[in-house]
């Protein structure tokens, strides 16, 4: 065979060929890229080598004769171990090269990190229940390559494999049971067609682990329970089995007593079979005989009853029998039981050894995905109460005053670090506050759930606004760092060596409203907040508040208002830094007084109306959605 070269040489992809001074350069078969160290970068590997094989084929670059489907699936696979495995135990950005070599049509594949005191994992086996995802390891890649090797270089680490080309044979005469059916699917193409006996075998030796990388893939971007369970179904049935089944068990509440009379018993969450029109026959006779496991945690196959005999025949019959056999694994992750998968197949007496092994491996995956739906829902749930509770139920009408609000927190799901209140205060007063913490999640949570109450209860105590700010600043210093640090660690686990209490700073803008005849008194102040900006019906705008220090960053700070006067027509545009600070490539919303130019674009509008117009001036300055949370209140008298 031929060197690996040591030294690359920077070659283009073969649609990015460089222009007219090359013009008699032949064009080469090689793709480089750049990837992020994190657990997309299997899945995007996979998809540019594929890519690039068949870009090269259909412009018939040299060497490419020799590029069959067979070879590009070995090559798809051998990157996806490679990138997998420095992924897990480098954690860099990873450098992929492929080149096809022109004499012989050879593939070479080249995977660097930049962590080489770390040899490249040899394919030890990995504890079954309480670690991510990894790669089958270099076994297989030196199974499926002629060569393959490492080069150290200073700072980098780089794994090579070169996959020989098949040999020249006439295309009518390839074996089909070699290749997958490229047009059936992602978990299609590397799965067998059910039941092909010893064909199985050579296909559980190559495509086996594709289909297991593939369908890693497809269970782990999947945030719902049942979805998963779904998704188990179709890449079971009819590739390795006739049926199968999912049943989950409720850990919150200890359901899936398995034959406790004092239990629900656990929930029959999908039912598959390749024939739809028994599914629901089936459903009622499983349902009538839950799995019981035994009382050791083991992920293993067991024997599973077949289900009974209903009027007419078994249920799960196939074309072969009316029995057959059918095995239970449990689904386990993080030493807890999570719910129980059983497959069956009719016309066996009992499951090839390979198909066991491949459904233990998927199941192993089913239940890290169903482990990590069930916490994804905790936080949502979580998150979702949290910000029930942060934001008031509604919002005061003031006598003589018009507001509008805009509130799009960034992420739907979890609690925003923006918040607003307008509020009575008594007296004939008002108060509104528009805010923005350090950080989001359920540690800006806490500091809200600090902050706006302390804001009515010292307004309504009579404090005035700057003396509200002074009581509320020390407040953050003192009770709601410990307090967000502690809901921090309630969620993350306790914090590592030097990770101590972190300061959570506040940006606020507060104000009292007082109506009197013939408009409105405003008395306002702003803690590192935008400032905010009033419009009169003429159209000119001018600030109404100076610029003062973040809460919850000086002790003993002392904090100043500004009072004016609100006559009819005039605006108070209040916003939080997902306005000011909305992006468009280097250039901000408010760049040149851009804020400014659009509210005075809203004279003679009524608050609403200047609500909504900022709102899609907003989402319309940037080419993609908002990336931080938006918060707007516009005050108008009326």
């Amino acid at each position: 065979m031929g060197a690996i070269p040591t030294q690359r040489e920077t070659l283009p992809l073969a649609s990015e060929a460089s222009g007219a001074s090359d013009v008699c350069a032949p064009e080469r078969a090689q793709v480089r890229a750049t990837l992020s160290g994190s657990s997309l970068a299997p899945g995007s590997a996979r998809a540019l080598v594929r890519a690039a094989l068949d870009e090269w084929a259909a412009r018939g670059l040299p060497g490419t004769a020799h590029l069959t489907d067979l070879l590009a699936d070995d090559v798809t696979l051998v990157v996806s171990e490679l990138v997998t495995n420095a992924v897990v135990h480098a954690g860099t950005d990873i450098g992929l090269v492929c080149r096809l070599e022109e004499p012989t049509g050879a593939v070479v594949v080249e995977v660097s990190d930049q962590h080489p005191s770390r040899a490249p994992r040899d394919g030890a086996a990995e504890p079954p229940y309480e670690t991510p995802e990894y790669g089958r390891g270099l076994r297989l890649v030196a199974t499926l390559a002629e060569a393959w090797g490492v080069t150290y270089r200073r700072g980098t680490k780089t794994v090579w494999a070169r996959l020989p080309a098949e040999p020249d044979e006439d295309p009518q005469a390839y074996d089909p049971e070699r290749a997958p059916a490229f047009a059936l699917g992602v978990a299609e193409i590397l799965a067998p067609e059910p039941h092909r006996g010893d064909r199985d075998r050579d296909w559980l030796g190559r495509g086996a682990l594709s289909f297991l990388a593939e369908a890693s893939d497809l269970l782990a971007g999947q945030l719902d329970e049942d979805l998963v369970a779904a998704l188990t179904g179709q890449l079971i049935v009819p590739r390795l089995a006739d049926w199968c089944a999912v049943w989950l068990e409720d850990e919150a509440t200890g359901r899936g007593g398995w034959g406790d009379a004092a239990g629900a018993g656990p929930r029959l969450a999908r039912v598959w079979h390749g024939s739809e029109n028994v599914i629901e026959e089936l459903r009622r006779a499983l349902e009538k005989d839950p799995p019981r496991p035994p009382d050791a945690i083991r992920s293993g196959p067991v024997p599973f009853p077949w289900p009974g005999v209903a009027p007419g025949g078994s249920v799960a019959r196939g074309s072969r029998g009316a029995h057959g056999t059918a095995l239970a694994y449990r689904l386990v992750a993080g030493g807890r039981p999570l719910g129980t998968l059983v497959i069956g197949r009719a016309g066996l007496a009992r499951f090839p050894d390979e198909v066991t092994g491949l459904v233990e491996d998927l199941s192993r995956r089913v239940a890290l995905a169903i482990g990590a739906a069930r916490q994804y829902a905790r936080q949502a749930t979580i998150s979702a109460v949290l910000q029930r509770g942060l934001l008031p139920g509604a919002v005061a009408e003031i006598p003589g005053v018009r507001s509008a609000l805009v509130y799009e927190p960034c992420d739907k799901g979890g609690p925003s670090g923006d918040f607003y209140d307008l509020f009575p205060a008594g007296d004939g007063r008002w108060c509104f506050a528009v805010g923005d913490v350090q950080g989001k999640g359920p540690e800006a949570a806490v500091v809200i759930g600090l902050a706006r109450p302390w804001l009515r209860l010292l307004a309504r105590e009579g404090y005035r606004v700057a003396d509200v700010l002074d009581r509320l600043n020390q407040l953050l210093l003192d009770d709601a760092t410990e307090a967000a640090d502690a809901a921090a660690r309630a969620l993350v686990g306790p914090a590592g060596p030097g990770d101590g209490p972190q300061t959570r700073f506040l940006s606020l803008l507060y104000g009292e409203l007082a109506p009197f005849d013939g408009g409105v008194r405003c008395t306002l102040a702003s803690a590192g907040h935008p400032l905010p900006l009033l419009l009169d019906p003429d159209g000119a705008v001018r600030t109404v508040a100076r610029p003062q220090t973040l809460l919850g960053v000086v002790e003993d700070e002392t904090y100043t208002s500004d009072t004016f006067e609100l006559r009819p027509g005039d605006s108070l545009l209040c916003v939080t830094d997902g306005v000011t600070e909305r992006r468009c490539g280097p250039r901000q919303f408010d760049d040149g007084d851009g804020l400014a130019t659009a509210f005075a674009g809203c004279a003679g509008l009524d608050a609403e109306l200047i609500a909504e117009r900022i709102r899609r001036l907003v989402h319309e300055f940037g080419g993609r959605p908002p990336e931080d949370d938006l918060a707007l209140l516009v005050l108008q008298a009326d």
